[in-house]
């Protein structure tokens, strides 16, 4: 475990991928090369991982205060209990899949079709089974699936192009492809794309609004203003979509109190 999939089963991964993720049945022609190789996407992993949880192997689980999801691996991939439909994505199941179709071994309970719900039914649950056997043993997988979970979030960015565009009207969806592929084409454009995408989402499931306004990666790329560098462009559009979604929350979700941390990631975007 923890090794980057075979190129025959990175491909068939990712097609798995794109049909879960994107909801469409075949990939659509490449628009730009996003060039992430093993080693740029294991440095991407670390970094992700270091601004979920200050790359500390005891929050590889957790679950949020006043959340109603677990939030698990390198990336804080979202799992919902049993009859919970948040919000939010749900992108651990996801996850799974990838393992099992790169050759991971999964334990029985986990490797069930289809994938199953979270164990935990709430935050108290959680906490007070951290130490059992689920947690021991999922705890175990993820720690050695470090660099697998970084190929999942790249190919994560790969189908999200299309599916941003799939959901673009045809006046705006050159745009966004424009701005995507100029960021995909320098590192600090590709780590802003990487962790973005894993941080708030393609923007592109109509369940995430505010207001009926998104804050995925799609909505970033339509704020973007034209400047330059685009890595700098895309952190201020960043800001001010995560700003709006602040000010557009429901006021018992105290969203404010999230809006420091997330300005201080979205500024690390801005460094070469």
């Amino acid at each position: 475990m923890g090794m980057w999939p075979p190129a025959m089963a990175r491909v068939a991964v990712l097609a798995c991928l794109l049909v879960a993720l994107a909801g469409i049945s075949a990939v659509a022609a490449a628009r730009c090369t996003i060039g992430i190789d093993a080693r740029e996407a294991a440095v991407l992993a670390d970094k992700v991982w270091r601004n979920e949880s200050g790359r500390d192997a005891d929050k590889i689980l957790w679950w949020n205060r006043g959340e109603d999801f677990a939030s698990l691996g390198i990336g804080h991939f979202i799992w919902y209990p049993p009859g919970v439909e948040g919000p939010f994505e749900e992108s651990f199941p996801s996850l799974l899949a990838f393992m099992t179709s790169a050759g991971v071994d999964l334990p029985a309970w986990l490797g069930e079709e289809p994938a199953p719900d979270c164990p935990w039914l709430d935050r108290k649950q959680f906490l007070d089974q951290r130490g059992g056997p689920k947690a021991t043993q999922l705890r175990r997988l993820l720690i050695d699936t470090v660099a697998l979970q970084g190929a999942f979030m790249v190919a994560r960015l790969e189908a999200a192009l299309d599916a941003m565009l799939a959901t673009a009207p045809a006046a705006s969806a050159a745009i966004i492809a424009s701005r995507f592929c100029s960021l995909a084409s320098i590192p600090a454009g590709r780590y802003a794309l990487v962790d973005y995408v894993n941080f708030k989402g393609e923007g592109t499931n109509p369940g995430e609004r505010y207001a009926g306004q998104g804050w995925g990666l799609k909505q970033v790329l339509q704020e973007m203003r034209g400047g330059s560098p685009a890595n700098v462009d895309f952190a201020q559009a960043a800001e001010r979509v995560l700003e709006r979604r602040v000010a557009n929350a429901p006021a018992d979700r105290r969203e404010q109190r999230w809006l420091p941390g997330w300005r201080r990631r979205v500024d690390s975007y801005r460094r070469d």
